[in-house]
């Protein structure tokens, strides 16, 4: 089979790995869109991010959908010929975390495209690709490109359930990438009664206005050296924040506009930031990571089923994995992309 390697920043091979069979409680699925994540542009371009670099070359992806065309003989909940959006998220289910009910904080996850441990964990850009039965959730009435957006909206529902209740809340969403902006279509589902959004290009910004913001602000072009001024009156004006950049000078803007005791939700992983601790404390702000998911993907399949959301507008680009070099620098272009798929078979 195919697969997509990354060696070293800007090396980026297409080469030929061997297929794995399935065990008694595995399948193979044929893979048919794998969507291009911001952590695969970091690999891509620099090599990895903060902390995390490349050490050995590695499978990038774990974005994914497909088709199940083999199971094993204990395999119930799937059959071949099912679509399936695969989870990434593999817990080991035995250590503290797992049994305290936060797998996502595993000590010993294997999450496909990560370089954090060593050796480094392979991922899913590759033709056929062998997962557990219970990484499978079945997209029956999905397109194979809506299925492989159950990963980053898992992300985004994970953020919404750190924030709490958003019912009648005032929310800022600061960055307008795919999770941005799936951030946004999370807090609309969840009730927010206002979502403002910003961002440093018009192309984001325009798309949120298209699903539903009630404002954009472009950081670089409004005229005034605090963009967020309007909202800073009696202490703030938005009760959550999404922070998706992992940028300190957009969290420092942000934050006068945040009434006292509102919540940030920090997703964006830019490394390291600066916080501004006393605007924290004078106004108490409560500060939550959010990192990844576990049985949220399931959660984002059965709404991308439902159709409590619609992902499609995000997908801008599907591009042949013999083009793979293109998509890459497709993705990085925020000036008319933002999800761009890579398609490795029909669908």
């Amino acid at each position: 089979m195919k697969a997509i390697v990354v060696h070293a920043a800007n090396d980026i091979r297409l080469e030929t790995r061997a297929a794995r069979e399935p065990d008694s409680s595995e399948v193979q699925v044929q893979i048919e869109r794998g969507g291009i994540c911001g952590s695969d542009l970091h690999y891509v371009q620099h090599g990895g991010f903060g902390t995390v670099k490349l050490r050995e070359p590695m499978i990038l992806g774990h974005e994914i959908a497909g088709r199940v065309v083999k199971t094993g003989k204990n395999v119930q909940s799937v059959a071949t010929g099912d679509l399936v959006a695969i989870s990434p998220s593999r817990a080991c289910n035995m250590c503290e975390y797992c049994l305290s009910g936060n797998p996502n904080h595993c000590l010993n996850m294997r999450f496909y495209g990560s370089a954090m441990p060593f050796p480094h964990i392979q991922g899913a850009f590759r033709e056929l690709l062998t997962v557990q039965e219970n990484q499978c959730a079945n997209a029956e009435g999905l397109s194979a490109s809506e299925a492989a957006m159950a990963e980053p909206l898992a992300v985004t529902i994970h953020a919404a359930r750190q924030a709490g209740n958003l019912v009648g809340k005032r929310v800022l969403i600061t960055g307008c990438g795919p999770i941005g902006l799936l951030c946004l279509l999370v807090a609309q589902a969840a009730g927010a009664r206002e979502v403002i959004t910003t961002d440093i290009s018009d192309y984001p910004l325009q798309m949120a206005e298209k699903l539903g913001a009630n404002g954009t602000i472009n950081i670089n072009t409004a005229n005034s050296d605090t963009p967020l001024a309007q909202y800073q009156e009696n202490k703030g004006h938005f009760d959550t924040l999404f922070e998706c950049t992992g940028v300190a000078s957009a969290l420092a803007q942000a934050l006068p506009a945040i009434k006292p005791r509102g919540i940030i939700v920090q997703l964006g992983l830019g490394g390291d930031m600066n916080l501004p601790v006393q605007q924290i404390t004078a106004k108490e702000l409560q500060l939550r990571g959010s990192f990844r998911f576990h049985e949220e993907f399931f959660t984002g399949i059965s709404w991308l089923q439902s159709k409590r959301l619609d992902v499609n507008p995000l997908i801008t680009h599907t591009i042949e994995l013999d083009k793979m070099e293109h998509a890459f620098n497709l993705a990085a272009d925020r000036s008319q992309a933002l999800k761009v798929h890579l398609a490795f078979g029909e669908n």
